[in-house]
């Protein structure tokens, strides 16, 4: 591991109260110390003061003896610290001319700036994380609601590692047993039977597909669920957008084809982030701009996790809402039949026909009528049946999605080997796939370009 000292700003760039500029490595401290003057004269030095303490002073220019900034700095002894290395956290007074100043004062005396996640990557090279728990810290920082933040912090307190090293021990002594039968044939240790065999393979593969399964959930409240309004012009996608919200976020007018552009807007409920994407109309049209505005509409949909399909109550289906509905039949779907206010139109029965089996709510947005309906079937369609936070562990990484996966498929191999006679000296083989793929998740077995990756998806500072 590159050993230099590595300093950057942890903070979130803009006015604040605080801004933070966090040092790391062996160098952290001397750093710190030839910078720093403590405001009471005869203080100790920086390198002699006690682990976890603070300390009130300036930093101070050591070319130009100018001073920067008032500060608060805190020393912590490594191997007790976030990177398992010495890290000095100076804090600053909030503001980007302020803190930039520090930072260039640091690295002028010896640190290297960051790299993103590389503190993070630190405590994991240092044994202070796994990588599953890494891998949590960034779900933290982008956790929108509470429930997320549950499930992240469950898997930073190891909540899939226990699971993952649970699994491993059991695969580690089936391989040990069987190979150790294979190898010393001679010292008669005694071969497991092929039942006990297969009752340790089933014992596993339970518990991957209980974390595949539950990986679903886990997806959603990582990711949020890809939320799609769709419909004609004019039908009222735009005035249910800022109903979902209670604010005025999307332009609304009696004029078709007000929405050009996709708006994307974050809406938390019970928990569960939804991306909610009100989108242009769509309908046949010569303005270039409108044109361009439906078919990332149509893109929009293709890649959503649920679409809310408006239709218009008073005027019935038209064309375009019959096209749409051609569009929809393999998508997860509600639809939303507004303006139930006015006379309705007769055709709408025709909905029940043409889009079995999907979720109808009647609604009249200017009203207020059926907006609760509306986000009770939203919750309902996403998360039916599904695990939510403190239930049990939640995969909400693909990455060790398919790794359980890949893991499942060797262990089916085994069994496979086993039920067909085949020769024992196959199964190892099978079980060190099956722990290679549980080990990329703790990464235990992953590759360098793989930490890279993960790691370079960090913000500069953690």
């Amino acid at each position: 591991m590159d050993q230099e000292t590595i300093a950057a700003i942890s903070t979130a760039l803009g006015e604040s109260g605080i801004a933070i500029v966090r040092i790391s490595g062996d160098l952290a401290i001397p750093i710190a110390d030839r910078l720093f003057r403590p405001r009471s004269k005869g203080k100790e030095s920086l390198k002699t003061v006690p682990s976890f303490s603070m300390h009130l002073g300036a930093i101070f220019d050591p070319q130009t003896g100018e001073k920067i900034d008032e500060v608060i700095v805190s020393v912590m002894h490594g191997p007790r610290t976030y990177t398992r290395e010495d890290v000095v956290e100076i804090n600053c007074h909030g503001g980007v001319a302020a803190v930039h100043r520090v930072l260039e004062v640091v690295l002028a005396c010896g640190a290297r700036l960051a790299a993103p996640g590389e503190f993070t990557k630190r405590a994991f090279l240092n044994g202070r994380l796994d990588l599953s728990q890494a891998e949590a810290v960034i779900d933290i920082i982008k956790a929108r609601t509470d429930a997320s933040l549950r499930v992240a912090m469950g898997n930073l307190s190891g909540g899939i590692s226990a699971s993952v090293r649970e699994m491993r021990d059991v695969l580690l002594g089936l391989s040990a047993s069987i190979e150790a039968a294979i190898d010393f044939p001679d010292e008669e240790i005694p071969a497991l039977q092929p039942e006990e065999v297969l009752q340790r393979l089933e014992e596993v593969s339970t518990k991957l597909e209980e974390l595949i399964a539950a990986a679903e959930a886990g997806k959603i409240y990582r990711e949020g669920v890809g939320t799609v309004i769709v419909g004609k012009p004019n039908v009222g996608k735009s005035s249910l957008l800022n109903a979902l919200l209670r604010e005025s976020r999307a332009i609304v007018t009696d004029v078709p084809g007000t929405t050009r552009d996709a708006i994307e807007e974050l809406l938390n409920l019970r928990g569960i982030p939804f991306r909610v994407v009100d989108t242009a109309g769509i309908r046949e049209t010569r303005d270039e701009v409108e044109k361009l505005g439906v078919e990332r509409t149509r893109r929009f949909l293709e890649q959503a996790d649920l679409a809310i399909f408006v239709v218009d109550a008073h005027l019935g289906l038209s064309g375009e809402d019959r096209e749409i509905i051609g569009e929809l039949r393999s998508k997860r779907v509600i639809v939303a039949i507004n303006k139930t206010d006015l006379p309705e139109s007769d055709d709408l029965a025709e909905l029940v026909d043409l889009l079995p089996g999907k979720r109808l709510v009647r609604m009249s947005i200017t009203n207020g009528w059926g907006l609760a309906e509306l986000e009770d079937a939203m919750v309902e369609a996403v998360a039916k049946g599904q695990v939510t936070p403190g239930e049990g562990v939640l995969v909400s990484n693909l990455r060790h999605k398919e790794a359980l996966r890949r893991a499942q498929r060797s262990l089916q191999e085994a069994r496979n080997t086993v039920v067909q006679g085949l020769p024992e000296d196959l199964l190892p083989v099978d079980l060190k796939a099956a722990l290679d793929a549980l080990g990329e998740i703790t990464g235990e077995t992953v590759d360098d370009e793989v930490v890279d990756r993960i790691f370079s998806q960090f913000c500069i500072g953690k």
